[in-house]
């Protein structure tokens, strides 16, 4: 009996070290990223430095107030060269970062990519632009983190098909940013570089998961950048930090560049694989930038590279069109109601558009709960989130996902028993469902591919209803305004205005059109949400604060007319600014 509890005594204890040496690994992981981030940063500041004494006279604040057009018209006509213009951003972009911890690393190369791009016979229409780029979208020679310690160790073998793309249109990649750990969120945190804050507002979150483009850009660090939506991370985003942001269907871009090899490949293929695709997209300033982008990016060489991206150049005359559109709209999508102001600016934008000649017409999306709960959450944790679970293998979980983290640790029989509890609350939970504990899974094959044909149902008899109502767009909410840090992990399924438009995988934008006023802030108190329960409540609270922040409305078009989704937004930025 004392051997054997000496054996086990002597287990128990090498299990403690095992453990403790894991964690001893992982921190020390994590200290070198940080370190070799830190040493980049200082690289670049000097190599900043280094240019200002070279060149004193240059005017920072002009430069850096130019809207993207006039920028690139200035650089293909030669009044400002490229490397002026990338070393003004990498001054602010360094400015930007210390303030809000947006930037996860510079990329050293762009003093490369600056000779490169003046050898070029002809010049881009991206010619002598800096661009951001969010983390997990691959350049040769860094790292795709994700925010998870088991891709620290792994360099992109080769650049993306996106970022050859830009560089060949004589774009700048200068930059990478900051995501929250596993890409499944819309905050924007992880354990290795830490939490970004909203440039606009420290108190609150960029949004994310795109959340260290938005702060860089929102900052002035970036004119350009590039982001990634799965259930709302380019739009989010835009919406919490004031910047136009695109969604386009998934398929028109592709190329961001996980090596199958590369460990962070497990989170491209939880992104990529499943009935509910990743867009890539543009961020920016404003609605032309994104249009500029997008008409760079839809060239030869993308669909020549990447064979699965429809060869479907970007059409100026759709763009350019002053033909009245037919508006749907709606202001609540009934599953989860928005703050007063969100609401406000959708009632204000439809007033503006239908003064301007639009013809509006009122649209209801049909059956959000179920689209919620039975189709986008359903996809994620299909197998009970065991999928998921697997990238934080060797992983410390980050804060902001532990609830969700905990609940697909559930074992199955506690699920079945907590469901069976929750039976009398069903018609809550179905209208307003908060816990992916309780989310029903796919027990086979047969029932995955049921799932699969019922999205497809839902875009048919969603593309029916549009047609009926001869709608062009529609107009409605998004998220926001900015929440205080800390609370998008606790309302995870506040995306439902987003995340319908992935799981039909329509081009779908967003357009800052006014600010959170003290009248939004007094009506807030009044707000009782849906059932004035405690997710209501948690929403309220997210939320208050933000006098002087932005408020967005979103943009929607039918899959593969981003043109006419850009057109839209730049008619509503427009009456916006004219205001």
């Amino acid at each position: 009996t004392s051997a054997a509890l000496a054996l086990l005594g002597g287990s128990v204890a090498a299990l403690a070290v095992w453990k403790w040496l894991g964690r001893k690994m992982i921190q020390k992981k994590m200290e070198e990223a940080r370190r070799t981030r830190d040493e980049g940063m200082k690289k670049m500041a000097k190599a900043v430095q280094q240019f200002r004494e070279q060149v004193p006279s240059v005017q920072t604040d002009t430069i850096l107030s130019l809207p993207l057009l006039e920028l690139t018209g200035r650089l293909r006509e030669g009044s400002l060269s490229p490397r002026t213009v990338l070393y003004t951003y990498l001054e602010k972009a360094l400015e930007v970062t210390q303030q809000t911890n947006c930037l996860r690393h510079f990329i050293p190369e762009c003093e490369e990519q600056l000779q490169e791009i003046q050898q070029h016979k002809e010049k881009g229409l991206l010619y002598g632009i800096p661009v951001s780029i969010k983390d997990h979208i691959g350049h040769k020679g860094h790292l795709a983190t994700c925010g998870l310690v088991q891709c620290l160790g792994t360099l992109m073998e080769e650049d993306s098909v996106l970022v050859k793309v830009l560089k060949r249109q004589g774009a700048i990649p200068f930059a990478m940013t900051n995501v929250p750990q596993s890409l499944f969120s819309y905050d924007c945190s992880n354990l290795i570089f830490g939490q970004t804050l909203n440039p606009l507002n420290h108190q609150k979150s960029p949004g994310g998961s795109s959340g260290g483009e938005g702060a860089l850009i929102a900052g002035g660090g970036s004119i350009l950048g590039i982001g990634s939506d799965i259930g709302g991370s380019i739009r989010l985003p835009s919406s919490f930090c004031g910047l136009c942001g695109l969604k386009p269907t998934a398929e028109r871009l592709r190329g961001v560049g996980w090596c199958l090899a590369h460990p962070s490949a497990q989170c491209g293929c939880l992104l990529l694989s499943h009935p509910v695709p990743c867009a890539v997209g543009p961020m920016a300033r404003d609605v032309d930038s994104l249009a500029l982008c997008m008409k760079a990016l839809l060239c030869q060489e993308m669909f020549q590279l990447d064979p699965s991206v429809p060869p479907i150049p970007f059409s100026e005359e759709v763009y350019s069109s002053s033909t009245p559109l037919r508006v749907g709209y709606y202001d609540t999508d009934g599953y989860f109601p928005l703050p007063p102001c969100m609401r406000r600016a959708v009632k204000e934008t439809r007033h503006a558009l239908q003064a301007a000649g639009h013809q509006l017409v009122p649209f209801s999306p049909p059956r959000i709960p179920y689209v919620m709960t039975e189709l986008f959450l359903k996809t994620f944790f299909a197998d009970g989130g065991r999928a998921w679970l697997d990238v934080f293998t060797g992983d410390t979980v980050d804060p902001g996902l532990k609830p969700q983290v905990n609940s697909c640790k559930m074992p199955r029989l506690v699920k079945k028993l907590l469901a069976l509890l929750l039976k009398p609350l069903q018609f809550l939970l179905l209208l307003k469902l908060k816990d992916v504990a309780v989310i029903s899974t796919c027990r086979s094959v047969k029932e995955m591919w049921n799932h699969h044909y019922q999205i497809q149902v839902y875009r048919s008899q969603f593309i029916a209803r549009w047609k009926e109502l001869q709608l062009d767009v529609v107009l409605c909410p998004v998220l926001g305004p900015a929440f205080t840090v800390g609370y998008p992990g606790k309302l995870l399924t506040a995306i439902s205005s987003t995340m319908l438009y992935n799981v039909l995988n329509f081009p779908a934008g967003v357009v800052p059109v006014s600010t959170v006023t003290e009248a939004d802030e007094e009506e807030l108190k009044l707000y009782q949400g849906c059932c004035d329960d405690p997710w209501d409540r948690t929403l309220k609270q997210a939320v208050s604060g933000a006098v002087g922040l932005p408020v967005a409305v979103q943009c929607v078009a039918l899959p593969w007319q981003e043109e006419l989704c850009l057109r839209f937004m730049k008619e509503v930025e427009t009456l916006s600014r004219d205001k």
